[in-house]
């Protein structure tokens, strides 16, 4: 039984097949395409005795054809009631489905295009065939063609059970993403959910990793079938070096995401999914060396994320330091030439500009389950930001505010943030001590700190965090507001002279 959608290489396997001495049946499309190539076709028609329906919408619904898929070869009892109704088995079924996920792809799709591409006889005529695997093959995808066929020329005309068994398990995989695409469209459109009630999601191995986050654990990285954004790291080219590793993936991604949040030339330099230094700059060459320099020490082996063009000055800059991984929209011709003399160096890029993208949904994996959040990202309204003590900050202060909750915003909490102008000067990151996370970020600002705007991604619970700030050279600060004792971190601010805004946004990230 042959019915596709995809017809890449179906002349030539249909025609092996037909040199096997194998009888096809076919329906609509895929038979007039047979015929045309010369391939004995037999009509669906004349095994069911019911002509094609309903602009083509029944067609294989029908027991001849679900009779001659479902029948146990071995039980003699359904192999005589095929036989009292005249129904001949079939044994192979190559079929592939309505195209779901590329229209509902386009931009602009109805909604009557998108139902009409909702395949019902495919899934049923591959559900039956896998179902019976014992007897019967069913090939879901055109690059299986020519496996297939030298099995069956090698193996007189048989299938051995190991492939039937990959084959139906490839087949009931293929039906489940299409039926999660379905589910997962229509429920947009239909109840426009963000949080569904029964969340349905496919992915699709890109290749296994060497290890995990260590050696002895095994690992793969998977692209998301349904959020096949093309600004991503799964997305990415892979220009040049050693194979991706679980740990520069997770890196290049949280440097790509802070680096999307910029318009002006943008770096981030990480380390361990935290930034060691963010900057943007006149140049992509400035902002590289501005956020390298702001913790060299903790920068060696780092990831970098980069919103503009690589030029040579830029790779000048980066080959003459030990980076892991890069990841940009491109490459000057002479500054990928640079690079690629760094062996060990992993390039990508992006083939599109970098820039922020909204609606993404985040995921967290969880023992038993499946923690499911809307888009982080909140847009920092500098108009509505409160001054809550004496001095209120300067204008250059709220701009590097601004800068610095950009930043702050894709740092493991608890997070303290030290900033000038538009660079980080030091980042205290994953405490469980918002006093511990001043301190950190003080002591990597060093003398830096010194006049310093402070970003704190939650509220103060004591005043001793006001104080630790005030002990590193703080000028102003930052924060959501919202702790029982404000006042008290209000007070301490007043006492030390320092600025202090309330944002009325957190920024955790766990």
């Amino acid at each position: 039984m042959v019915s596709v959608s995809d017809k890449t290489g179906l002349p030539e396997f249909a025609k092996g097949l037909s040199e096997l001495g194998i009888e096809i049946l076919s329906t609509g499309g895929t038979a007039t395409l047979l015929e045309k190539s010369g391939v004995p076709v037999i009509g669906v028609s004349e095994v069911t005795k019911f002509p094609e329906m309903l602009d083509g919408r029944v067609k294989t619904l029908h027991p001849a054809i679900h009779g001659a898929l479902l029948a146990m070869r071995e039980k003699p009892e359904h192999m005589e009631a095929i036989r009292k109704h005249g129904i001949e088995p079939i044994d192979l079924v190559v079929v592939n489905l309505y195209p779901f996920e590329s229209t509902v792809a386009k931009p602009g799709v109805k909604l009557e295009d998108a139902i009409e591409n909702i395949d019902i006889g495919g899934p049923s005529m591959i559900r039956s065939a896998a179902k019976n695997n014992s007897a019967v093959a069913v090939v879901v995808d055109p690059a299986q063609y020519g496996a297939i066929l030298t099995e069956l020329r090698e193996n007189d005309c048989k299938l051995s059970e190991d492939t039937r068994k990959r084959l139906a398990l490839e087949a009931f995989r293929a039906t489940a993403r299409y039926d999660s695409a379905i589910a997962s469209y229509l429920g947009k459109k239909f109840s426009g959910e963000l949080l569904p009630k029964n969340l349905t999601l496919s992915f699709e191995k890109l290749n296994d990793l060497r290890y995990g986050e260590n050696p002895h654990q095994k690992a793969a990285f998977y692209k998301d079938l349904f959020d096949q954004t093309p600004l991503s790291v799964a997305a990415a080219e892979k220009m040049h070096g050693k194979e991706i590793s679980y740990c520069n993936v997770l890196d290049l991604d949280a440097a790509l995401a802070i680096v999307s949040d910029f318009e002006k030339p943008t770096a981030a330099v990480i380390k361990h999914t935290n930034p060691s230094g963010v900057a943007s700059a006149a140049t992509i060459a400035d902002a590289f060396r501005i956020a390298y320099n702001a913790d060299s020490l903790s920068a060696f082996g780092c990831v970098v994320g980069l919103n503009r063009q690589v030029d040579l000055e830029t790779a000048k800059e980066i080959s003459s330091h030990f980076v892991e991984a890069v990841i940009a929209p491109g490459y000057d011709p002479d500054a990928e030439k640079l690079l690629e003399e760094k062996k060990s160096i992993r390039l990508l890029r992006t083939n599109m500009p970098i820039k922020r993208e909204n609606g993404r949904m985040f995921m967290a994996k969880v023992k038993g389950g499946l923690l499911l959040q809307t888009d982080p990202y909140a847009e920092l309204d500098r108009t509505k930001l409160k001054p809550v003590t004496k001095r209120v900050p300067t204008p250059e202060e709220v701009d590097a505010m601004v800068f610095g909750v950009k930043v702050c915003r894709h740092i493991k909490s608890n997070t303290i943030l030290l900033v000038k102008g538009e660079r980080t000067v030091g980042v205290g990151a994953g405490q469980m001590s918002r006093v511990d996370a001043t301190t950190i970020a003080g002591m990597k600002a060093g003398a830096e700190a010194k006049g310093s705007i402070l970003i704190s991604d939650a509220f103060f619970p004591f005043r001793d965090g006001v104080d630790a700030a005030a002990k590193v050279g703080v000028s102003a600060i930052v924060q959501p507001g919202g702790s029982v004792r404000d006042d008290e971190a209000i007070s301490a601010a007043d006492e030390h002279g320092i600025s202090m805004v309330f944002s009325g946004l957190r920024l955790f990230k766990h």
